[in-house]
């Protein structure tokens, strides 16, 4: 077996299809089809997470939530690359992409259900296809990393609400005072609590890396359309402006206040 065997090169290489005859196309399928494939990973990784968290074995999880930041960062600096891409080299290739949009991503939704921003309006795009609806829905319905974290406090003896623990997984998880509460004695007490000291930073590493990146898409699309609606009829800058918005963890962040 050679090198361009083991990594299937050929498949690989041979997956990008232009449609127009701007060079600059070839830029805007690779950006995105790398991201793909660093999105698999994530969700390789994020699902291993939920399982070692969830069987109580926190240290194994560090390791995969770190690898998650730092695929995040790698997502982050791609920006730049699709960055080089002007508006005038944009407005010849995006006639050719249709009604395609990277708001159908399936992976990319996946994750955010994973991480726990769930909406069941943002499963209707990927409909079209079953096998691809099934790892969405998958996502949209089992608990989130965050959920198993807040299980993991109530394991250790957190007195966390019933209304947390009982409620329908399908939602966002709710501020609540009670997970707030765990958090705040975790940290005011880390030696005694390492473990979710460390689980907790983790948490926080891995949504800071998500913002990052959410702010660098926004600003790299408002830099190459402007606010032009998005490709599919999406609403483009002025949606993901909204996403900055969107808080995963939110104990994590408001106990700072709390110390």
């Amino acid at each position: 077996m050679s090198y361009a065997d083991y990594l299937d090169l050929d498949r690989i290489l041979a997956a990008q299809h232009p449609l127009s005859r701007d060079p600059n196309e070839l830029l805007f399928i690779i950006q995105h089809q790398v991201s793909e494939l660093w999105m698999r990973l994530m969700l390789h990784e994020i699902d291993g997470a939920i399982a070692a968290i969830r069987d109580d074995h926190l240290p194994q999880s560090f390791k995969a939530l770190a690898r998650v930041s730092r695929i995040m960062e790698q997502l982050v600096n791609a920006w730049s690359v699709l960055a080089t891409m002007t508006p005038s080299e944009y407005s010849i290739i995006r006639p050719h992409l249709a009604n395609s949009s990277g708001f159908q991503s399936f992976q990319y939704r996946a994750i955010e259900f994973r991480l726990g921003n769930k909406n069941p309006a943002l499963i209707e795009p990927h409909r079209h296809d079953p096998a691809r609806l099934a790892v969405v829905e998958a996502a949209y319905a089992e608990p989130s990393l965050y959920d198993e974290a807040v299980r993991c406090l109530a394991r250790r003896g957190f007195a966390i609400g019933p209304a947390v623990l009982d409620r329908d997984l399908t939602q966002r998880m709710p501020e609540d005072p009670t997970i707030l509460a765990a958090w705040t004695e975790v940290y005011r007490d880390p030696d005694r609590h390492f473990d979710l000291y460390e689980l907790a930073e983790e948490l926080v590493d891995l949504e800071e890396a998500f913002r990052l990146w959410r702010f660098r898409h926004v600003t790299t699309v408002e830099r190459i359309i402007g606010f032009k609606r998005g490709t599919g009829g999406t609403a483009g800058v002025s949606y993901l402006r909204k996403m900055l918005d969107v808080v995963l963890f939110p104990e994590l962040w408001r106990l700072r206040t709390e110390l």
